[in-house]
């Protein structure tokens, strides 16, 4: 097997899964970009097998310690055990992200389930070459009709199996672009519907899986919308960048007491009025930039007692973190001067880049200069099936907090 030498202090020696070009001592066997390589340190051992790209900076993703081939047989070994993983952790297999990259051994492969539909994301060359011993592996494992899996009433993860089956394509990921590849949208199995309706929260949400954010949804989130809901009866809410509208209409559903959502996306704002129409929840959508909303809010004395924050990511490169930064600044200002007197704010951040120390002292500083003062009430995490590998950085991205502010300080 063809394969590369790693540099003495490369990170993949301490535990990282990535080599980067700059980590590479030589090249030995002439690998082709997308092959499986051999890993190994300067003394000859053998430290892994992994995915290679020539063409991207990280021109290796490991992805097993031994020897290891991709074949149809380990996909649906991975894909399995991903599945059994998330049923430990208690994630409703329904609706979920059922492999999350290199978070689950399968650097650059994402899958998504919403009940009877598969979305898949193949992020880098190896895995896109693959995708269709992928989508043979997926049908195996979750559909009804497969042999091995035929009248079976549970699936591994604890899902149900698959009904209409179908599998879609979303590569339409930017980051594809740093391993060479093509930005596309496909229906890879089966028909793929229109729109599907999924349960999060008590809430009826009506999906666009071909067009919608990322996969269709911020699963992400998924666990953090009922808590946010849990705090909202009786109050006045403003959830901002609210996307096809999760966080109004739980807390609407929860019985707060006015809701607004602001999103400037006109298919999101669309979306997010059928859901509410669907669900019977009143909700006032406003279709804007939200750093406007704010300041327009703020010259009419309007007051709001549970404010969300959820903005898509301000930055995607480290070059960029001082103006994140800023933006975050700004927006947290404005909603600290929107705030009753007791009120709350429930602040998220899914920019890799920007650290929970750097997000925190943000908020502390938009605190110092609306002469405000708070309480931390918890600290929010990505969602159970967004597994962090303590070794990998990159696989935590998420922060949020919620915050009560102090009356009379």
């Amino acid at each position: 097997m063809a394969g590369i030498v790693v540099k003495p202090r490369a990170r993949i020696l301490h535990g990282h899964d990535w080599v980067f070009s700059s980590e590479v001592l030589k090249v030995f066997g002439k690998p082709a970009d997308g092959d499986v390589i051999s890993l190994k340190d300067g003394k000859d051992h053998l430290i892994g097998s992994a995915i290679y790209n020539s063409r991207s900076q990280i021109v290796a993703r490991r992805f097993s310690r031994r020897k290891q081939d991709l074949d149809q047989d380990f996909f649906k070994r991975r894909i399995t055990q991903a599945a059994e993983y998330r049923t430990r952790r208690h994630v409703d297999p329904r609706v979920c992200r059922v492999v999350w990259s290199e978070s689950d051994g399968l650097p650059g492969l994402i899958i998504d389930r919403y009940d009877d539909c598969v979305v898949m994301q193949t992020l880098t060359l190896a895995m896109d070459t693959r995708k269709d011993l992928i989508a043979n592996a997926i049908e195996d494992i979750f559909c009804r009709a497969s042999a091995p899996l035929a009248g079976a009433d549970r699936l591994p993860g604890g899902a149900p199996p698959l009904q209409s089956f179908c599998i879609i394509e979303r590569n339409d990921a930017p980051v594809r672009k740093a391993e060479g590849l093509e930005l596309r949208t496909n229906v890879l199995r089966g028909d793929a519907p229109a729109r599907i309706e999924v349960e999060i929260e008590g809430v009826n949400f009506e999906l666009d899986l071909l067009r919608g954010q990322k996969t269709g949804f911020y699963l992400d989130q998924k666990c953090n919308y009922g808590i946010v809901a849990g705090f909202a009866r009786g109050r006045r809410v403003l959830d901002c960048f609210t996307n096809q509208g999760a966080f109004a209409l739980t807390c609407a559903r929860a019985g707060a007491s006015d809701v607004t959502g602001v999103e400037e996306n006109s298919e999101n704002i669309a979306a997010a009025k059928r859901n509410a129409a669907q669900n019977d929840l009143k909700v006032r959508w406003v279709e804007q930039d939200v750093f406007q909303f704010l300041r327009a809010a703020e010259k009419s004395g309007t007051q709001y007692d549970l404010i969300v924050l959820d903005p898509p990511s301000f930055t995607k490169t480290r070059s960029g973190l001082r103006d994140a930064l800023r933006g975050y600044r700004e927006l947290h200002t404005r909603a600290f001067k929107l705030l009753s007197k007791d009120g709350l704010l429930a602040t998220f951040s899914c920019s890799h880049h920007v650290s929970d120390a750097a997000f925190s002292q943000t908020v502390s500083d938009a605190l110092v200069e609306t002469r405000r003062s708070a309480r931390r009430l918890r600290r929010f995490e990505q969602a159970p099936d967004h597994p962090v590998l303590p070794t990998i950085p990159e696989t935590e991205y998420f922060k949020g907090v919620l915050l009560e502010m102090m009356p009379g300080r």
